[in-house]
């Protein structure tokens, strides 16, 4: 008998505090969440254009409005 095998037939069964299925459902719950504050600021960048021009201009740097990199 092995180590391992003699370890895995001490250790006692324990209980979940939550069925087994519970489990991946808050893990989808918070994935949902996370993706619901990520699609909150798909445009932030856009809504600021005018700032960034401006801010760029002042610094000598290219406008965000010509495009490119």
């Amino acid at each position: 008998m092995s180590f391992v095998t003699a370890v895995l037939t001490e250790v006692e069964h324990i209980a979940l505090p939550l069925p087994l299925i519970a489990y991946p459902m808050v893990a989808a719950v918070l994935f949902l969440a996370l993706g619901v504050v990520l699609w909150s600021f798909r445009d932030v960048s856009n809504r600021h254009s005018g700032k960034a021009d401006a801010y760029a201009a002042a610094r000598g740097g290219h406008g965000s409005s010509t495009g490119g990199h």
